[in-house]
């Protein structure tokens, strides 16, 4: 094989084969072609795409490069939920334990935030003594206690698409949909669950901007699950406004933490159940439904067991930022726009998020909405509340919040419904 002829096949448009396909993987994998072919390949598949056989078998190589996890000693199915991302989705700390007390088994892999959107192991990583850091046999005795384990990925998961979403960051390649579904697949199919629901964002906050490019990838990446026989389905979710009140890590524990003892935000509790609900039915798994798992108490007993097994301490006291300041509300009427985008880049600039993977977080900083798009607000009203360990911090946040919210006379008309469709094979 030579990198240059598989360059080529794609550049004018053809199928790649799968030997092409399997070599040239394994071979960058091991340093055989360099950055600069993967670089052009990355680009004309961006730019002529791949079918379906072509994206499957991609995706199958890439799992081949690494190690794939077992999870067959378990006394029960295993179910797995994979977020594209956004602004306040805090949505894997609540569902991990809910679907765990009805039943199932949730080993879910995650990772930490960049750039606007937040990350799962961030979140986690601001309870005191919580370890994201586990090896496949605390993974499993995690499960074993408490039905549900969220952690990071090993480096041995996928290792080809490790090394290629790197170089795709800095390539201009990332929007590809076939290298974005078979990055995101390679890893949850190597993960071994044997079923996977995927929430694909849709909006401002999203990666994705369009109904149309969410349901493109989300159809891909439902037939990538199917093809490795993954029980695969994918809800199109809003994130056109911020998830929830709570923008930040340990605001966002917090904001959990309510859901789990039966409250929190009605649109954080309305999706959390309905892909609780997903990834039961596509385990197989007729237990509790997770509604009655949050009223009486089975649910924030899991999410316990979970934290404690993880070396983290339920009841110790977040971390908390210096300083605060309050938006208030510059006219009266109707809150109808509140770009997701915004609040998220505003928390990011507050200090919850990262501009590179090596950067520190902070895990007071964030917002605090008090309003929703369709509330009524009166002028003066707090809007919402910057939380930073540094005043300075605050005027960049209030930049990015700039032209971010409208208040207006009519109500939420625009704002996209909380789940948007759902895809199925």
């Amino acid at each position: 094989m030579d990198a240059i002829d598989v360059i080529v096949t794609k550049r004018d448009g053809r199928e790649l084969s799968r030997e092409q396909i399997d070599w040239v993987i394994d071979a960058y994998t091991g340093g055989v072609v360099a950055d600069e072919q993967m670089s052009s390949l990355a680009m004309a598949i961006l730019l002529n795409g791949m079918n379906r056989r072509e994206i499957a078998e991609w995706t199958q190589a890439m799992i081949r490069s690494g190690a794939r996890m077992d999870w067959s000693a378990l006394p029960g199915r295993t179910t797995d939920k994979h977020s594209t991302g956004g602004v306040g989705d805090k949505i894997t700390l609540p569902l991990a334990p809910l679907v765990a007390a009805c039943g199932g088994y949730v080993p879910q892999l995650s990772g930490r935030g960049l750039g606007h959107t937040g990350g799962t192991l961030d979140k986690l990583e601001s309870i005191p003594g919580w370890r994201a850091l586990l090896s496949n046999d605390e993974m499993l005795d995690v499960l074993n206690k408490a039905g549900a384990v969220i952690c990071a990925a090993g480096d041995g998961l996928a290792p080809a698409d490790k090394k290629l979403y790197a170089l795709r960051d800095v390539t201009g390649t990332v929007e590809s949909i076939p290298l974005i579904a078979s990055s995101i697949m390679s890893k949850k199919i190597a993960e071994g669950t044997g079923a996977l629901v995927l929430d694909v964002k849709v909006g401002s906050g999203a990666f994705m901007k369009t109904v149309e490019r969410a349901r493109e990838l989300a159809t891909t990446m439902v037939e990538l699950g199917t093809d490795a026989g993954v029980n695969t389905v994918a809800l199109l979710t809003a994130m056109d406004r911020p998830l929830g009140r709570a923008v930040g890590n340990a605001l966002e524990v917090t904001e959990s933490v309510e859901v789990l003892a039966g409250g929190g935000p009605e649109d954080v509790v309305e999706l959390t159940v309905r892909l609780a609900r997903e990834m039961l039915q596509a385990a197989g798994v007729s237990g509790k439904d997770p509604e009655e798992a949050l009223k009486d108490g089975s649910a924030m007993d899991a999410w316990r067991r979970m934290i404690t097994a993880q070396g983290g301490d339920p009841d110790a006291l977040l971390p908390k930022a210096a300083e605060t300041m309050e938006i208030t509300a510059p006219s009266s009427g109707v809150l109808t726009r509140l770009d997701a985008y915004g609040v998220g880049l505003a928390a990011w600039r507050l200090g919850a998020g990262r501009e590179r993977k090596e950067d520190p977080v902070s895990f007071g900083a964030g917002i605090m909405l008090h309003a929703k798009p369709g509330d009524m607000v009166r002028q003066g009203q707090p809007l919402m509340t910057l939380h930073a360990d540094e005043t300075s911090r605050f005027e960049r946040a209030l930049a990015a919040l700039e032209g971010s919210y409208t208040i207006g006379e009519s109500g939420d008309r625009d704002l996209l419904p909380l789940v948007i469709d759902r895809i199925t094979a």
